[in-house]
């Protein structure tokens, strides 16, 4: 058997339980090991594949044995009354022997006791850890070193929140902060938004279904695709997560992208099926011929899709390469769908799906508009004054751009998108690692949490060099104030490497904050090279530096990625269409859709924008920054292009089939913008509220990608596709379809199955303008 959607589609039409019994027992499968399995393979750090200068740092600490790989828990205790009260001593020192009483498997090192015995006060490494008061005598900080590495530190989160909970009421408050809790705090955080995003989803997606289908049938058969999709991504992640660590995001992105795929390739397929039963096939045939056109419409447009997602692979970092997997798997897993289960599934359903019903009282469906509708009066209208829509759509979309290159930044000079990581700061209240945070913050300014910068300097604290740089250095950061007391140099056996650990303070504290990117820029940029010379070798490491490097990795890779999948973009829809114009054309409208987003986002979330922008926000419920997240840029240029020419593909194949059949572009514009009007509209209605339902969530990042997708896709499937793509076509005219002579040797893909003439029939008794 040739193997391609139409046989898949057939076979599996063919022999739909044994189908629909082999993806259910995979759904089972995916089901059981999403939920034993997915936990573990999420996390909220980052690595590299490269060796940037934190990671070189880390490095040579591990080989000199300086660097040993801790998870420090920091604790907070305040008093209502003041910290030598004894009832408030005596309960910092049982939460100490709490803590012990943990075991070596829970916790390593725990303070002996509140206060310091006079023989302990000469330690610096046991000064550290405390307790330490606070300068207003409220509040005591000490540090305990948690066991094992971060996963199995994870494992007694919920012993440690047991121990807070004890000691938090009446006089006295706990505090914990620290990359275990706060993991835990932001998994917690984003499992309930899954849900809530989920529902409400869900809830739109089958109201519009049953909108566009006018059968409850035909409109819940999207959602079984999308949930199935959701299952089984959800599993291979969990099982691939063993081997290879995902972003705790991901679980967010794979409920997004697999509700807005899933529903939008299904919808596309069981509209083109009702189309074939509508013109007299009966069931078995119309599934092959759906799987002939929009079967291979979806696989295309879903490989696009996975080829702009790709290009983030390219990036050395974690984060990109593990936010890319989640999206391609739940793409793939949902174009496997759609060639096999959608089949099967109309064969079983049949006529179930064909009959309108009488949905909101009426038999209609709005799947294919007709001459004089809706759509067709838009395109036609538009077409009538082609310039004139062109230019003023266009620099509608260039205006709501204009934040990302123009917006001022409230604390310093610059202008235009500032990244970063938001980090704890933008927690919601109310959650137990933010009051811990401004907790920190307010009683302990000075000492900071666990986070260091770590300065690794080749040679011996007692050379006479190495020395005075230190002292210089070590003066320097004393007048910094996002840095606390450096703690005493440490050398390595062999005497070649010395490393100096420097504590951050204030709002540095917070390892991914602004305050302290900002402050490691400083100490590799200024202080360093002022206390050891531009060429010493000196290296800066630590979380923050790590995170910096991940800034600068970032900045490098996105314009090479975005050039990267424009030339791939351009190459597949040269070849599909056999013209340069077309992909040319597409690609520059999909950059100002993408464009008006990256604007948007800017405008709405990033500090320092009008009055109405702060309000806007706030009304939303959105958190403002003072930095847009890092990652974000270039993964929503990957997944907005990949989607937004699903919209390209599916209308651009509509117009190119009616004008090799009519040699007509002006009537082939209207055509197509009128046979897929109803079906795309009502797909980028699913997405939008799909998007925006996530953008409803409480972890700013996630609010900010909700927000960039849906206001793209909504872009998209309005501004673009009814007035930019009608426009710039009507101007064109035949120049649309110009390919070099040069090029007529690329081989000709026939993408939708344009060897079978389509006539748009009076679809399953629908009355009134179809829309």
């Amino acid at each position: 058997m040739k193997l391609n959607p139409e046989s898949l589609a057939r076979a599996s039409s063919r022999h739909p339980w044994r189908t629909v019994g082999t993806w259910a027992v995979i759904l089972v499968v995916g089901f059981a090991a999403s939920g034993v399995l997915l936990s573990s393979a999420l996390t909220t750090d980052f690595d590299f594949t490269n060796n940037p200068e934190a990671k070189r740092a880390l490095q040579i600490l591990d080989q000199r044995k300086l660097e040993q790989d801790l998870i420090p828990e920091t604790i907070v205790m305040t008093s209502e009354g003041t910290v030598q009260d004894p009832a408030f001593v005596d309960a910092v020192n049982a939460a100490l022997s709490d803590l012990r009483a943990l075991g070596a498997e829970a916790v390593t090192t725990v303070p002996s006791q509140f206060p310091l015995p006079d023989d302990q006060q000469s330690d610096p490494q046991v000064v550290a850890l405390g307790p330490i008061p606070s300068e207003d005598g409220t509040a005591v900080l000490f540090t305990v070193i948690l066991a094992g590495d971060s996963d199995q530190a994870a494992e007694h989160v919920g012993e440690l929140e047991t121990i807070r909970e004890r000691y938090s009421g009446g006089d006295t408050e706990m505090y914990m902060l620290g990359e275990p809790t706060s993991s835990e705090d932001f998994k917690k955080i984003s499992e309930e938004d899954i849900q809530k995003g989920e529902f409400v989803g869900i809830l739109v997606a089958i109201v519009v279904l049953l909108i566009v289908f006018g059968s409850l049938i035909a409109g819940v058969t999207p959602i079984i695709m999308g949930i199935f999709a959701i299952g089984v991504a959800l599993g291979l992640i969990g099982m691939l997560g063993q081997i290879w660590r995902f972003s705790f995001f991901v679980p967010n992105l794979v409920t997004m992208m697999g509700l807005a795929v899933g529903i939008d390739y299904s919808l596309f397929i069981v509209s083109r099926y009702r189309e074939e039963r509508a013109r007299g096939r009966d069931n078995l045939e119309a599934v092959g011929r759906s799987g002939a056109t929009a079967n291979r419409a979806v696989f295309f447009s879903g490989v696009t899709v996975v080829l702009a997602l790709a290009g983030m692979l390219l990036v050395p970092t974690t984060i990109f390469r593990g936010l890319a997997g989640g999206a391609i798997l739940v793409v793939l897993v949902s174009i496997a769908l759609s060639m096999t289960l959608l089949p099967a599934i109309m064969a079983l359903f049949g006529d179930h799906l064909v009959k309108p019903g009488r949905v909101f009282g009426r038999g209609r469906t709005l799947e294919h508009g007709r001459p004089g509708g809706f759509w067709d009066r838009v395109t036609r209208t538009v077409m009538a004054r082609p310039a004139l829509w062109l230019i003023l759509t266009s620099a509608f979309l260039v205006l709501l751009s204009v934040p990302y290159w123009a917006q001022s930044h409230p604390e310093d000079d610059g202008r235009g998108i500032k990244t970063g990581f938001s980090g704890i700061s933008t927690i919601p209240e109310g959650i137990q690692t933010k009051e811990a945070f401004d907790v920190l913050i307010e009683r302990f300014p000075t000492v900071g949490q666990q986070s260091t910068a770590d300065v690794v300097i080749p040679g011996t604290s007692t050379d006479p060099t190495v020395g005075q740089g230190i002292q210089t250095l070590q003066s320097a950061l004393a007048a910094d104030a996002a840095f606390g007391e450096p703690q005493p140099p440490l050398t390595s056996e062999d005497g070649t490497i010395t490393l100096l650990r420097v504590p951050f303070a204030g709002e540095a504290s917070d390892s991914s904050s602004e305050a302290a990117v900002d402050a490691v820029t400083r100490l590799r940029e200024t202080y360093v090279p002022q206390a050891f010379g531009e060429e010493s070798g000196v290296l800066v490491g630590g979380d923050t530096a790590f995170v910096k490097d991940f800034f600068d990795i970032s900045d490098t890779y996105t314009p090479i990625i975005i050039l990267l999948v424009l030339a791939l973009s351009f190459m597949l829809l040269t070849v599909v269409f056999r013209s340069i114009v077309v992909p040319a054309k597409a690609i520059v409208m999909n950059l100002l859709s993408v464009g008006a987003a990256y604007g948007l986002i800017v405008l709405i979330f990033q500090k320092g924008g009008p009055a109405f922008a702060k309000s806007i926000a706030d009304g939303l419920g959105f958190i403002q920054v003072d930095a847009i997240e890092s990652w974000l840029p270039l993964f929503l240029f990957s997944i907005l292009f990949g989607l937004s020419m699903d919209y390209q593909v599916f209308l651009l194949t509509r117009i190119r089939e009616e004008y090799d059949k009519t040699g007509d572009n002006a009537e082939a514009v209207a055509f197509g913008l009128r046979t897929t009007g109803g079906i795309i509209t009502g797909a980028a209605i699913i997405m939008v509220a799909v998007f925006g339902a996530f953008s409803a969530g409480r972890i700013a990042g996630l609010e900010q990608m909700g927000f960039g997708l849906a206001v793209a896709v909504f872009l998209d499937a309005t501004i673009v596709r009814s007035i930019l793509v009608p426009s710039a076509m009507k101007l064109l005219g035949d120049r649309n379809w110009y390919l070099p002579k040069w090029l007529q040797w690329l081989p000709k893909i026939d993408v939708e199955g344009h060897e079978a003439a389509i006539e748009v029939p009076e679809l399953l008794g629908a009355s009134g303008p179809a829309s």
